[in-house]
């Protein structure tokens, strides 16, 4: 049996370009998140049409309840709520999983042109994993890595391909939009994405069985650069954490899992100094 595990963020959706479409509350996030759930219905779409016969999708931005659960494709079964722990945007992996698509993510902190960059929150500037830049694909790939579940699929805008295609050139990658800026940019028809997405995720599917696991070696030195030094402050205090620098944190493991575990702990600690932050 062929089941397909798919975490949907909202950032890298075509046709969503600015804050306010990715806030709850405002006017524009009901027709943004509308969007989001059909991109995430294309995704399951290909992934049946390309053999699956199990499709578990992710609600994987800020609250975790964005996508519609009414209008999701009837075969679908969703996993939503926050905090969604242990593994957040990948709550319910296992290794009963053949494969992994990543929908509407977006590039990591600090990066040019890039729509809506960031890695996880807004006041974490740089994660770095041994020395390179990891953002929410990478972080995310090499958890999945150790169910033994490969990613198949990334669909997000142009920098986030790019990164995606840097570290894991196996990968097959769909780009929603190009960013001009942080909260500019040019994006694709919707229907358009999605139509691409639908046929890429169920050619990548029917080969699930010849796909790369990535499985970086250890052992991971993680650091992380945050905004302020209020929340250097409070972060250091985490079991494990050494502070390296006044708003640098870093954490040593020989298990990724532990490393996936230490950001998700910091971020959880920030939100008492950042309350505004979102947790993906």
């Amino acid at each position: 049996m062929t089941s397909i595990y798919v975490s949907v963020d909202m950032e890298g959706i075509g046709g969503i370009t600015t804050v306010r479409q990715t806030t709850r509350g405002t006017d524009d996030y009901g027709w943004a998140r509308r969007l989001m759930t059909q991109e995430a219905n294309a995704a399951a779409e290909g992934a049946f049409e390309g053999g699956a016969v199990d499709v578990v999708v992710s609600d994987s931005h800020g609250d975790m309840g964005n996508l519609l659960p009414h209008e999701l494709d009837a075969r679908v079964e969703l996993v939503q709520g926050t905090p969604k722990l242990p593994w957040s945007m990948l709550a319910g992996i296992d290794g009963g999983f053949a494969g992994a698509v990543f929908v509407g993510y977006h590039a990591g902190a600090g990066t040019r042109g890039a729509i809506l960059d960031h890695t996880y929150t807004g006041w974490l500037a740089d994660v770095r994993v041994n020395g390179e830049s990891w953002n929410e694909t990478h972080l995310n790939a090499a958890l999945a890595g150790t169910f033994d579940v490969p990613v198949l699929v990334v669909a997000g805008d142009r920098a986030c391909c790019e990164q995606a295609e840097a570290r894991l050139p196996w990968v097959r990658t769909v780009a929603t939009k190009q960013g001009f800026g942080n909260r500019a940019g040019r994006s694709r028809p919707p229907q358009s994405v999605r139509d691409e997405l639908r046929s890429t995720v169920a050619e990548a599917v029917k080969l699930a069985e010849r796909a790369e696991v990535w499985r970086p070696p250890g052992p991971f030195a993680l650091e992380v650069d945050v905004t302020s030094t209020a929340l250097a402050d409070l972060l250091a205090i985490a079991p494990g954490t050494d502070r390296v620098d006044v708003r640098t944190l870093r954490f040593e493991t020989d298990d990724l899992r532990m490393l996936y575990r230490a950001v998700l702990t910091w971020m959880n600690l920030g939100r008492r100094v950042a309350p505004g932050a979102t947790i993906e």
